[in-house]
């Protein structure tokens, strides 16, 4: 079964966690604190599962994308590169979409 990458999410449910944190980390977190980037130690928590959510997100889609690249190879389907134009060219082709890829997520974020 193919991870699900979009749709609604189920509703959060509100529950007391403890977490634990190295003296460093607190001192991170009081740090910021203090210059007026955050107003809570929980608002650090917040940060930190909202960028851990991303990273995994990101994960899943490239598991997904793996996934799919395999089951197009097994099929027969593919590009084989042989010369250094060809590699010179996917290159390209793939910075032309990362590109894309983050002006749109640049744009959507706006």
């Amino acid at each position: 079964m193919k991870p699900r990458l979009t749709g609604a999410l189920p509703t959060p449910t509100l529950r007391r966690v403890e977490v634990h944190l190295t003296p460093d980390q607190e001192a991170f977190i009081r740090q910021a604190i203090e210059s007026g980037r955050l107003r809570r130690e929980e608002d650090a928590v917040q940060q930190a599962m909202l960028l851990w959510e991303e990273r995994e997100r990101r994960r899943l889609e490239i598991l997904a994308a793996v996934d799919e690249a395999e089951a197009s190879l097994a099929r027969g389907e593919g590009r084989r590169i042989t010369t250094q134009e060809e590699v010179t060219q996917l290159a390209a082709d793939i910075k032309r979409r990362g590109m894309a890829r983050l002006a749109a997520e640049q744009n959507s974020r706006r």
